[in-house]
């Protein structure tokens, strides 16, 4: 049986469970800002916390919604350690994603991954589609809810 073939019996029984909870991550000013410097987007709900606090419902600056989603990759690394014969992962992309509620700066938050389906692809690729929920400390609302394409790329 192929490295493939071993992922795909261990996975496919997995399929709609919860299969990893992140660590929490703080999500300060200092990583804002620095996300918004990356990606030149420098709305003043980012990097104006008076302005934000005076301004704006949320008391405070928030973090971009990308940079949240972003964080994901962190996410995965906490819950995913690669499977045998695995050689690499690749971001595949993304069939929903929803922002719900925003992350102000401070906040801590962690990453819920929920198997959706587990496919294999052309060759030695296995195409994961997880439900990745961000969740906000203390708070009911995630953060956001997306659907995550990954594909598990396995020695030939």
């Amino acid at each position: 049986m192929s490295s493939l073939q071993n992922a795909l019996a261990t996975i496919q029984p997995l399929i709609g469970t919860e299969v990893g909870i992140s660590n929490w991550i703080t999500v300060d000013q200092e990583m804002i800002d620095q996300f918004a410097k990356t990606t030149h987007d420098l709305q003043w709900i980012h990097i104006d916390p008076e302005r934000a606090a005076a301004e704006t419902p949320f008391g405070g600056t928030i973090a971009h919604g990308f940079l949240t989603m972003s964080l994901g990759s962190r996410f995965a690394y906490d819950c995913f350690a690669p499977m045998d014969g695995q050689v690499m992962s690749i971001n595949y992309g993304m069939n929903k994603m929803r922002f719900l509620n925003p992350v102000r700066a401070g906040a801590r938050v962690r990453g819920r991954f929920t198997l959706k389906d587990a496919q294999p692809r052309k060759g030695n690729e296995l195409l994961r589609t997880n439900i990745l929920t961000v969740e906000i400390d203390g708070e009911d609302t995630p953060a956001l809810v997306a659907e995550w394409l990954g594909l598990a790329i396995f020695d030939s």
